[in-house]
């Protein structure tokens, strides 16, 4: 469980996130979704220490930390690949850098590619494939860190409907297969509501949570469900509420 107490952070005077608390369940799927520029990527740098708190108090597994740098892995919205390394090489280079021997590594980094739609391409560069393709292979390598915590700041964000859709059934596998404790933020309403437990709205800036929503619907969800649309209607409600202040 990820524990979050009194976070906030200041710039130029001006308070960005201020008094924010959150708790990220083990093995649960909580979302943030907020007006554009309230701080949500600026509360994932802030959790893994690229940028540094003023204040707040950090605990995952009950133990107090720092950040979350050695503790998450972390799915920012560019793929962030090393053009000069094929896919392979970009989704093993956590395994690299921990020291794990390359055919342990290698191996992993093939049955991964195949539960997600890469298989032969791994020698391919990335500027060979598509963008959907490149995203895959950077959550390949997000789950290569072998992190039970997972941040991910608007990873589809920069893809077509389409592709967004189909990664977004991947981004469903952190929680339902390999069992990880996720915290994503976005601006997709429909995307938040597929794949969220908890939904979280965000206040613009100094960004704090205005409303939850507990989501106990199965999943896969069905965007044309009845309760799938009600919920999405009283969340577009409050969005634009908090977008008018």
């Amino acid at each position: 469980m990820l524990v979050i107490k009194n976070l906030t952070k200041r710039f130029n005077g001006q308070p960005i996130v201020e008094g924010f608390d959150l708790t990220v369940p083990s093995n649960g799927f909580t979302v943030l979704i907020g007006p554009s520029g309230c701080g949500k990527s600026t509360l994932c740098d802030l959790l893994m220490g690229i940028v540094p708190m003023d204040q707040g108090d950090l605990s995952w597994q009950g133990q107090t930390v720092v950040a979350l740098q050695a503790l998450a892995a972390y799915m920012q919205q560019s793929d962030l690949l090393l053009p000069w390394l094929t896919l392979e090489r970009n989704a093993c280079l956590p395994a690299d850098v921990a020291g794990v021997p390359p055919k342990q590594s290698a191996a992993s980094v093939e049955a991964l590619f195949v539960k997600f739609g890469l298989e032969g391409f791994a020698n391919y560069l990335p500027s060979m494939v598509s963008g959907g393709m490149r995203q895959r292979c950077a959550l390949a390598r997000t789950l290569m860190f072998a992190r039970d915590l997972v941040l991910l700041d608007e990873p589809l964000s920069s893809l077509d409907a389409i592709t967004r859709r189909q990664l977004q059934a991947y981004l469903l596998l952190l929680q339902t297969e390999f069992k990880k404790s996720i915290l994503m933020v976005t601006h997709d309403v429909e995307e938040a509501l597929l794949l969220a437990d908890d939904l979280l709205v965000l206040t613009a800036a100094p960004m704090r949570i205005c409303e939850r929503f507990r989501l106990d619907m199965p999943k896969p969800r069905n965007i044309a469900d009845r309760c799938f649309v009600e919920i999405k209607a009283r969340v577009l409600a409050r969005l634009e509420k908090e977008a008018s202040w």
